[in-house]
C-alpha cells in the first residue's frame, strides 16, 4: 500500500472532475479524497496498491471528466498511510 497526493491545474473545476475521480476510484478500489482548492486546483489524496496507482494517476492526467482539461499535475508517492475507509468527494 502507498500513499499518493495529486494536485491539478487545469479547467477542473465545475466539469464534473471532482465526481469523475470518484467514479475511477471507486473502480480501481481505491480509497482517500478529492476537492476543490480556492486557487482554482483540485487536490486528490489517494491510497492502495502502488501499481493501481499508477493507472488512478494516468486516468487523472488524461481528465476523467470529459469536459475537463489538465495541463499541470504535481504528484508524489509516501509510505505515510491515512487508512481512509473510502473514497469521498469533499466540498
Amino acid at each position: 500500500m502507498k500513499h499518493l497526493s495529486i494536485n491539478v491545474n487545469g479547467l477542473v473545476q465545475g466539469v464534473g472532475f471532482r465526481y469523475s475521480t470518484f467514479q475511477v476510484a471507486q473502480e480501481l478500489n481505491i480509497t482517500g479524497t478529492v476537492k476543490n482548492e480556492l486557487d482554482g486546483s483540485v487536490s486528490i489524496e489517494a491510497e492502495g496498491d502502488q501499481k493501481v496507482l499508477y493507472v488512478f494517476l494516468n486516468r487523472v492526467k488524461s481528465s476523467p471528466s470529459p469536459f475537463g482539461k489538465v495541463t499541470k499535475m504535481d504528484y508524489t508517492f509516501s509510505d505515510d498511510l491515512q487508512h481512509y475507509e473510502k473514497f469521498t468527494v469533499i466540498g
